[in-house]
This record gives C-alpha cells, structure tokens and sequence, in this order.
C-alpha cells in the first residue's frame, strides 16, 4: 500500500512517455536474512554446516558462536570465519556457498494490484514484460479499467508513475506499452468510473 501511495504522489502519467529501462548489471550476492548457506571447512567436516541466516542477521558456528552474516559478501564472510577459526585450527580453508538465496527472491519481485482476477507478487525473470505479468494475474476483472493501469517504478529512490493501456493490449495486440519489467515494478488497475463512462 505505501508503494502505491508513494507512486501516486508522483504526479500524473503520462501516455507518451516511456519508463526508463536501466541496465541491469550483475552485482557481487550479498548474503541476505532468510538465505540458507552452506559453509565448509577443509578437513574439518565437523566445523561444516548449512545454516539459514536469522532474522537479527546472525549465524552460530561451532567454536566461534554468533557471526554477522546478513550485508556480507560469501567470499568475505569466508574470509572472516577462516580468521577466527585461526584461533582453534591450524590454516583453516573456508568456502560459502548460498544454497537458497530468498532474502535476494523477496527483493526482486514484481507485484500487480488492484481490479485483476488474482492479484500477484511473483519472483522477477529476465525478460519479463507488463503482460507476462498481467496473464500471470489472471487479466483484468469486468470492474477493471485496464486502460486507465498504472505501471510504478523507483528510480533513483523515488516512485514515478507511466501509464499503460492493458484493454490494447490484451484485446487489440497493440503493444506501445508492453513494457519490459524491472525488480521493484508495481502495476495498479484502478476500478471502472461511471463519471469517465466506464461500463
């Protein structure tokens, strides 16, 4: 509902203007509060364990306890743990691998709102686009004015609204705002208005 709220603030859409479509380079994984990781320790088996973070960020390791993990870096977490593990075992080899990565799942979810058959919040793909995510809904209700919809996107910090007209697009294969869909993107189908002469 905030994002929503957020999004209207930012003025009206516009019809001719298109989202901008940032380039989405891969960044280094950082280990998030829900991930299950799996550490291992060379020759040390006992010391191996896979693990899901908690929610106040931590892990618990045989002989250290509590181990920061959410923020880190697998590498650098390893890193770390390979350090104080110096302290009980002699030239300690650690590797991390995030078996389950949720927190980075949660992050990156597209959501769509209001007058739809089913309204979703789905895990982000690739190459999604506005009617990939409509179908996934179920389209839009016989309440929905689909050409009044509304696509929501942050950009640099701040939600700015594009309007997208899904009646030309599901009924009339007119594609001008099958937009391709980042993480973060919330799409809004307001209710017919009598007023406007949406029957």
């Amino acid at each position: 509902m905030l994002v929503l709220v957020l999004g209207g603030c930012s003025g009206l859409p516009s019809s001719s203007e298109m989202p901008p479509v940032s380039e989405l380079e891969p960044e280094p994984y950082q280990i998030g509060v829900g991930d299950t990781i799996s550490i291992h320790v060379w020759r040390n088996p006992e010391l191996g364990q896979s693990i899901v973070v908690r929610p106040d960020g931590f892990i618990s390791m045989p002989l250290m306890g509590d181990v920061k993990a959410e923020g880190k870096e697998p590498e650098a977490l390893a890193s770390e743990i390979s350090v104080a593990l110096g302290e009980y075992i002699r030239t300690p080899e650690v590797t991390i691998m995030v078996t389950s990565p949720a927190s980075k799942e949660f992050r990156n979810r597209i959501r769509v709102t209001g007058q739809v058959a089913s309204p979703q919040s789905v895990a982000f793909q690739p190459g999604m686009t506005v009617l990939d995510i409509v179908l996934m809904a179920g389209g839009v209700t016989d309440f929905g004015a689909g050409g009044r919809a509304i696509l929501h996107r942050q950009i640099d910090g701040e939600y700015k609204s594009y309007s997208l007209d899904l009646d030309a697009i599901l009924s009339d294969g007119d594609m001008r705002t099958n937009h391709p869909l980042q993480p973060g993107d919330v799409i809004s189908v307001p209710r017919k208005d009598l007023f406007r002469g949406e029957l």
